[in-house]
């Protein structure tokens, strides 16, 4: 469609850019220096993410006025890959009151147990089936989390010990027994803590994310008050703040801290500019995240998806009439 010489319209047309995580993937694959830039790498991103055309440059001769400026954090539950996996050896089989179960599937306390065939496991649990377990150990009553030994997804090498240590695996017959009696590995939640602690520092999960019991939303907060935000423009700094200047007026609320947001939904809830910063025709822009201290750094890198942030530039845009 042909431009309208000497005629322009100005529209409320926010601009708006993201750095998104996938899910079972972590930051530092997306981004692993100090900073986090926006508006920049724009290519191959869904309208989801941006509605920028090209790298820090307005559309064709557009110009921008920017009134409002808000940073957006997703609180979405985070999903793990299996790998790393954490390997367990000598875990008790029971039933799901912890009591021992010996290689004829009799649990201790019933006629017939014996206590020199008490069955022991061996293991290699994934980091996602981990979570889950620490979740469920979350939600239980007693703080426990059981794991079937007839789960389909794991191996388990099932053996019995003499007094001397040595171990005799189960034939088949003694498999069936024990796992058609209910025979668990039964772990407590400061165990699983324990095997998550075992994980590499570089690939374990953050305790926010997979422990949000003790404090929801504190992966936002950790973002909010350890990050200082910078908006350019023609390379000249527009504004240079800590993050929490930067409410994101925008996304799920609820009074029951069920979910967590970086400022109360509302449009008007965000940080407006005392004056308009203008962004001229074919004048670069940009906006950056940094993280300046290292230790919370790499904290950040290890944060899983899927996971978002935005950067939201509110204002008016000039453009031709088409």
């Amino acid at each position: 469609m042909a431009v309208v010489q000497g005629i322009r319209e100005k529209v409320h047309n926010p601009l708006y850019d993201c750095v998104f995580v996938e899910a079972k993937e972590q930051l530092r694959k997306v981004e692993n220096s100090s900073i986090l830039k926006f508006f920049v790498n724009v290519q191959g991103k869904t309208k989801l993410l941006t509605n920028m055309q090209s790298a820090s440059l307005l559309s064709h001769y557009n110009t921008f006025e920017a009134r409002a400026m808000r940073v957006v954090i997703s609180d979405l539950p985070p999903e793990f890959p299996e790998e790393p996996t954490i390997s367990i050896e000598g875990a008790a089989a029971t039933d799901d009151e912890g009591n021992e179960m010996d290689n004829q599937g009799l649990v201790d306390g019933e006629d017939g147990f014996n206590a020199d065939n008490v069955v022991a496991a061996d293991f290699d649990l994934p980091l996602n089936r981990l979570a889950e377990l620490i979740k469920e150990a979350n939600e239980s009553d007693t703080g426990d989390a059981a794991l079937s030994l007839d789960d389909e997804d794991l191996e388990f090498d099932l053996y019995t010990e003499d007094a001397s240590g040595n171990p005799t695996d189960l034939d088949q017959g003694q498999i069936d027994a024990v796992t058609g009696a209910g025979g668990v590995i039964l772990f407590s939640k400061s165990e699983l803590l324990g095997h998550l602690d075992s994980i590499t520092e570089r690939e374990r999960p953050l305790r926010t994310q997979i422990d949000p019991s003790n404090g929801s939303g504190n992966l936002i907060s950790k973002l909010v008050y350890n990050t200082v935000t910078t908006f350019y423009v023609g390379e000249k700094i527009m504004i240079q703040v800590p993050t929490w200047f930067f409410p994101s007026g925008a996304g799920p609320f609820s009074d029951q801290a069920k979910v967590t947001t970086h400022g109360e939904p509302s449009p008007l809830a965000t940080f407006r500019f005392a004056e308009p910063i203008y962004i001229d025709r074919q004048q670069n822009f940009r906006v950056e995240i940094e993280t300046p201290d290292g230790d919370v750094l790499k904290e950040f890198q290890r944060i899983y998806g899927p996971f978002f942030i935005w950067v939201v530039l509110d204002g008016y845009m000039t453009r031709d009439v088409q």
